[in-house]
């Protein structure tokens, strides 16, 4: 090749380069353009919504439930290590439903009980406290972990990561 095609060459593509460039900025701006005329309408409907969802939501008092007792605990998480290392996430929450059980008094249905109740006391671990225990993965739960339990009205039992943990 001659110095003279490989000039012509590179000027080509420069020019192709080039129109692209001018193209996609003119499609940019208007996209960009579409985009603020859509925003305008979206603005007005979005404001009217959320006073109509603020009218429709009732406070937040009244949609938690209330807490009749709250306690802190350090659980130990130690004894899960004695399992074999694929195990130790799931006996690490298995140790934390039985520690809870124990210190909040939820009592286990047993068959011979004549007492048949309409909704059994529940106890909710919060995803926050599964979380933290899987953080590591299956194999390294942590030793120990401080917990917040709060029992409301109905007597369910809630297990929440402690603030600052």
């Amino acid at each position: 090749m001659k110095a003279e095609d490989v000039e012509e060459k590179t000027e080509q593509k420069r020019e192709e380069i080039v129109g692209e460039a001018k193209e996609e900025k003119t499609a940019e701006e208007s996209l960009e353009e579409k985009l603020e005329e859509a925003e305008k309408p979206m603005e007005e409907e979005e404001t009217a919504e959320e006073i109509k969802e603020e009218e429709v939501k009732p406070p937040k008092a009244e949609i938690e439930e209330e807490i009749v007792e709250e306690r802190f605990y350090t659980i130990p998480l130690g004894k899960a290590w004695l399992m074999p290392p694929n195990k130790r996430a799931p006996k690490a929450i298995r140790i934390i439903r039985d520690f809870i059980k124990r210190h909040m008094r939820l009592e286990a249905r047993k068959e011979g009980e004549e007492e048949e109740e309409a909704e059994p006391k529940r106890l909710i671990i919060s995803n926050e406290v599964n979380e933290k225990v899987w953080s590591r993965g299956i194999e390294k739960p942590p030793r120990k972990i401080r917990v917040r339990v709060a029992r409301d009205k109905d007597g369910n039992v809630t297990v929440y990561l402690a603030e600052g943990d």
